[in-house]
Protein backbone atom coordinates (compact mmCIF):
# COMPACT_ATOMS: atom_id res chain seq x y z
CA UNK A 1 0.00 0.00 0.00
CA UNK A 2 1.53 3.28 -1.14
CA UNK A 3 0.39 6.16 1.09
CA UNK A 4 1.03 9.69 -0.11
CA UNK A 5 0.91 12.57 2.38
CA UNK A 6 -0.10 15.98 1.05
CA UNK A 7 -0.07 19.44 2.59
CA UNK A 8 -2.89 21.17 0.77
CA UNK A 9 -6.30 22.64 1.44
CA UNK A 10 -7.38 21.80 -2.11
CA UNK A 11 -9.45 18.72 -1.29
CA UNK A 12 -12.76 17.92 -2.92
CA UNK A 13 -15.63 18.41 -0.45
CA UNK A 14 -17.14 15.03 -1.39
CA UNK A 15 -13.93 13.27 -0.30
CA UNK A 16 -13.94 15.16 3.00
CA UNK A 17 -17.58 14.26 3.58
CA UNK A 18 -16.84 10.59 2.83
CA UNK A 19 -13.97 10.57 5.36
CA UNK A 20 -16.04 12.19 8.13
CA UNK A 21 -18.93 9.79 7.44
CA UNK A 22 -16.59 6.80 7.61
CA UNK A 23 -15.46 7.71 11.13
CA UNK A 24 -19.03 8.69 12.11
CA UNK A 25 -18.25 12.37 12.74
CA UNK A 26 -21.58 13.53 11.37
CA UNK A 27 -21.88 16.92 13.10
CA UNK A 28 -19.49 18.43 10.56
CA UNK A 29 -21.47 17.27 7.56
CA UNK A 30 -25.02 18.07 8.64
CA UNK A 31 -24.62 21.68 7.51
CA UNK A 32 -23.17 22.13 4.02
CA UNK A 33 -21.61 25.49 4.91
CA UNK A 34 -19.59 23.86 7.70
CA UNK A 35 -18.11 21.08 5.57
CA UNK A 36 -17.24 23.64 2.89
CA UNK A 37 -15.49 25.93 5.40
CA UNK A 38 -13.49 23.72 7.76
CA UNK A 39 -10.58 22.99 5.43
CA UNK A 40 -10.11 26.43 3.80
CA UNK A 41 -10.31 28.14 7.21
CA UNK A 42 -7.80 25.83 8.92
CA UNK A 43 -4.29 26.99 9.74
CA UNK A 44 -2.74 23.80 8.34
CA UNK A 45 -4.06 20.60 6.77
CA UNK A 46 -2.18 17.37 6.07
CA UNK A 47 -3.95 14.53 4.30
CA UNK A 48 -3.16 10.87 3.57
CA UNK A 49 -4.07 9.29 0.25
CA UNK A 50 -4.07 5.87 -1.37
CA UNK A 51 -4.46 6.68 -5.04
CA UNK A 52 -7.47 8.99 -5.31
CA UNK A 53 -8.92 7.86 -1.95
CA UNK A 54 -8.65 10.25 1.00
CA UNK A 55 -7.88 7.90 3.91
CA UNK A 56 -6.79 10.31 6.63
CA UNK A 57 -6.51 13.94 7.60
CA UNK A 58 -5.20 16.15 10.38
CA UNK A 59 -6.41 19.72 10.63
CA UNK A 60 -5.08 22.45 12.92
CA UNK A 61 -6.27 25.91 13.84
CA UNK A 62 -4.48 28.58 15.84
CA UNK A 63 -2.41 31.72 15.58
CA UNK A 64 0.66 30.07 14.05
CA UNK A 65 2.87 31.60 16.73
CA UNK A 66 2.02 30.48 20.25
CA UNK A 67 -0.78 27.92 20.07
CA UNK A 68 -1.61 25.11 17.70
CA UNK A 69 -4.97 23.47 18.26
CA UNK A 70 -5.28 20.11 16.57
CA UNK A 71 -8.93 20.21 15.68
CA UNK A 72 -9.34 16.93 13.80
CA UNK A 73 -7.37 13.76 13.28
CA UNK A 74 -9.24 11.16 11.25
CA UNK A 75 -8.25 7.90 9.59
CA UNK A 76 -10.75 5.74 7.73
CA UNK A 77 -11.70 2.69 9.76
CA UNK A 78 -10.20 0.22 7.26
CA UNK A 79 -6.80 1.94 7.59
CA UNK A 80 -6.69 2.41 11.37
CA UNK A 81 -3.96 0.69 13.37
CA UNK A 82 -1.40 1.02 10.58
CA UNK A 83 0.48 4.08 11.92
CA UNK A 84 -1.23 6.56 9.59
CA UNK A 85 -2.74 8.64 12.41
CA UNK A 86 0.60 8.83 14.22
CA UNK A 87 2.37 9.84 11.01
CA UNK A 88 -0.19 12.59 10.30
CA UNK A 89 0.06 13.87 13.88
CA UNK A 90 3.87 13.82 13.92
CA UNK A 91 4.04 15.62 10.58
CA UNK A 92 1.79 18.36 11.99
CA UNK A 93 3.86 18.65 15.17
CA UNK A 94 7.16 18.71 13.25
CA UNK A 95 5.88 21.39 10.87
CA UNK A 96 5.11 23.57 13.90
CA UNK A 97 8.09 22.88 16.19
CA UNK A 98 8.38 26.60 16.91
CA UNK A 99 4.92 26.72 18.53
CA UNK A 100 5.19 26.04 22.28
CA UNK A 101 1.57 25.00 22.98
CA UNK A 102 -0.02 22.14 21.09
CA UNK A 103 -3.52 21.38 22.30
CA UNK A 104 -6.33 19.00 21.41
CA UNK A 105 -9.53 17.64 22.87
CA UNK A 106 -10.79 14.12 22.31
CA UNK A 107 -12.95 11.38 23.74
CA UNK A 108 -11.96 9.96 27.10
CA UNK A 109 -11.58 6.38 25.88
CA UNK A 110 -8.65 4.18 26.88
CA UNK A 111 -7.61 3.50 23.26
CA UNK A 112 -7.70 7.21 22.38
CA UNK A 113 -5.87 8.31 25.54
CA UNK A 114 -3.16 5.71 24.86
CA UNK A 115 -2.77 6.92 21.25
CA UNK A 116 -2.18 10.55 22.23
CA UNK A 117 0.08 9.70 25.17
CA UNK A 118 2.11 7.46 22.85
CA UNK A 119 2.47 10.49 20.58
CA UNK A 120 3.82 12.76 23.32
CA UNK A 121 0.66 14.41 24.67
CA UNK A 122 -0.40 14.46 28.31
CA UNK A 123 -3.78 14.90 29.95
CA UNK A 124 -4.47 18.46 31.08
CA UNK A 125 -6.23 17.47 34.27
CA UNK A 126 -4.30 19.52 36.77
CA UNK A 127 -0.72 19.47 37.97
CA UNK A 128 2.06 20.43 35.56
CA UNK A 129 -0.17 19.84 32.53
CA UNK A 130 -2.54 22.58 33.66
CA UNK A 131 -6.28 22.25 33.46
CA UNK A 132 -8.56 22.59 30.47
CA UNK A 133 -12.01 24.15 30.31
CA UNK A 134 -14.58 23.90 27.56
CA UNK A 135 -17.91 25.47 26.69
CA UNK A 136 -20.07 23.61 24.19
CA UNK A 137 -22.83 25.09 22.08
CA UNK A 138 -25.27 22.55 20.67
Amino acid sequence: MNIVYKETKEIDVSKIRELYLDVKWTAYIEDETIIQSIIPNALHVISAWVGEELIGLVRAVGDGVYILYIQDLLVKEAYQGKGIGSKLLQKMINDHKHIPQKVLMTENQEKTVHFYEKNGFMKADGGNAGIAFVQYRY
